[in-house]
């Protein structure tokens, strides 16, 4: 089991066990963890359980995220790491500590999530070796039912909201509505999704509490809408 301790000053605030896969941190009240600080931005960082492993991720916000004192995008955490975001600490209790898994991270070689400094050539040579072969899936939700501003929505972003709040990729409308119902997270071998407000999300009838793998056609129930998701194509970069 894996909590995080949010701190001030070093007293600590809150303890939040991390029970599903995501958990979203900011200065809005439809985080998870809420830091009511004017140095946080709204939707600043997640915490995401992946299998056995636990990552923090940046949401691009505009004072950035700290690991063990270095700014990331995103990396891995480990027991006792501690990640700062304006001026509180989250300390990171895991049973899986960083010093053991380094060992085994040198024989494998540099990751682009670890939090080392590097020189912006080598950073360079990393995003191209990145690049190289990758299958970057492209998808979206249909509006199959309800109400919407537009009825296709194609989701290019690494991480985007489903909620009523200004900015959100699709816009719930309604009185009860919440800010932010959902986030849909895309990677290279795809997309998920996982509630992060109290309304119900149902995929293809069953409601979920966690973080679902979204798959071509897909039906979607998220407040007043129904939503089919689809893969829409599969690009292949070019080797460099």
């Amino acid at each position: 089991m894996a909590k995080i301790i949010l701190k001030y000053k070093d007293a600590p605030l809150q303890e939040i066990v991390l029970d599903k896969g995501i958990v979203a941190v900011g200065r809005k009240s439809d985080n998870n963890i809420v830091i009511d600080n004017q140095a946080v931005s709204g939707h600043h960082a997640i915490i995401e359980m992946e299998g056995d492993q636990l990552f923090v991720e940046d949401l691009k916000s505009l004072n950035g995220t700290y690991l063990n004192g270095r700014r990331i995008t995103r990396a891995e955490l480990f027991n006792k790491d501690i990640v700062l975001i304006g001026v509180h600490a989250l300390e990171v209790v895991f049973d899986k500590d960083r010093l053991a898994d380094a060992k085994a991270a040198a024989g494998r070689g540099r990751s682009m999530f670890e939090t080392i400094v590097i020189t912006p050539e080598e950073q360079k040579k990393i995003l191209l070796a990145a690049d190289r072969a990758v299958h970057d899936v492209l998808g979206g939700f249909l509006v199959i039912k309800g109400s919407s501003e537009h009825k296709d929505y194609i989701f290019k972003e690494k991480v985007s909201t489903i909620g009523k709040e200004k900015g959100s990729a699709i816009r719930l409308r309604g009185f009860f509505a919440p800010k932010r119902a959902a986030l849909v997270n895309r990677r290279k071998e795809g997309y998920f999704i996982a509630p992060t407000g109290s309304i119900t999300i149902k995929i293809n009838g069953r409601a979920i509490d966690q973080r679902h793998d979204l798959k071509d056609g897909d039906i979607v129930d998220i407040g007043r809408l129904k939503l089919q998701f689809y893969i829409r194509e599969q690009h292949v970069k070019p080797s460099v």
